[in-house]
């Protein structure tokens, strides 16, 4: 069979590929359109999932929430970092003397008999039982460990909760009601062990006798050495305790443990 190509064919031809080469352009140009948007999404995804991850390794973030495990057992390790910086500081040479902060003196009570003494150029008497009085100190301090792990062993799962949602010395203040009175008393026979192993009781009674022996003197005085001291040291490691608190609830490396970085990571959010 013989094809003749008329005029009318040879239009319809020259119509058919116009319209194939424009249907062409069209597929072409929604299929870079669509690549691109596959490729855009692609790099979207890919960016995100760096950036989660990148932001997930951060200290303290990524936090939704925590369970009540979580906070009994990072609430007791906080502490228990602190408790163990808190009595570092303090249970060295100069822990306490060499500390402008902590350094220990005469009781109150006694200080018309180190001013009288001073006067009188009995200075290094008074100078030496201040020291014997603040090594005694630092010697004592080291025993405190063994009343706090009580009481960290004791914290209930509320109290975690409360106190991470507390203040920044939220802890020291459940270790303040929770352990003063023990300390109190675990500490005054300790305290006045070391007191005698310093000699700083032997020096305190040559101060002490030396003022009430002088004929001038009216009111012969002995204030409580032991008791003085006991407070004192108490008081420092509570002040310790509470720095190391604040420094782990603001500082995110001081969050040792994954366990620290999540709750406290919580807490630092507000939840």
């Amino acid at each position: 069979m013989k094809f003749e190509i008329t005029p009318q064919t040879n239009r319809e031809i020259v119509f058919n590929s116009h319209f194939v080469l424009k249907l062409a352009g069209i597929l072409k140009h929604r299929l870079k359109s669509f690549m691109m948007k596959r490729y855009i999404i692609a790099l979207f995804l890919s960016y995100t999932l760096v950036s989660c991850e990148t932001l997930s390794n951060l200290p303290g973030y990524g936090i939704g929430t925590i369970t009540e495990n979580e906070a009994a057992t990072g609430m007791r390790q906080a502490l228990d970092q602190g408790v163990g910086k808190g009595i570092s500081l303090l249970n060295q040479q100069d822990g306490f003397f060499g500390n402008e902060t902590y350094k220990l003196f005469l009781p109150p009570e006694a200080q018309r008999i180190e001013n009288t003494l001073r006067q009188l150029g009995m200075s290094g008497l008074v100078d030496k039982a201040i020291l014997q009085i603040n090594r005694a100190a630092e010697d004592a301090v080291g025993s405190a460990r063994p009343i706090f792990l009580d009481a960290i062993r004791e914290i209930t799962i509320t109290d975690a909760i409360n106190i991470i949602k507390g203040q920044k010395d939220a802890a020291t203040q459940y270790f303040r009601q929770k352990t003063t009175e023990k300390l109190v008393t675990a500490f005054s026979p300790i305290i006045k062990n070391s007191l005698d192993k310093f000699s700083a009781t032997k020096y305190y009674t040559d101060v002490v006798n030396t003022y009430n022996n002088f004929p001038t003197t009216l009111n012969k005085l002995n204030p409580d050495l032991p008791s003085y001291v006991v407070n004192k040291a108490v008081t420092a490691l509570f002040d310790q305790i509470a720095k190391e608190e604040a420094n782990i609830r603001e500082n995110p490396v001081a969050r040792t443990t994954e366990i620290l970085k999540k709750v406290f990571g919580y807490a630092a959010r507000g939840y």
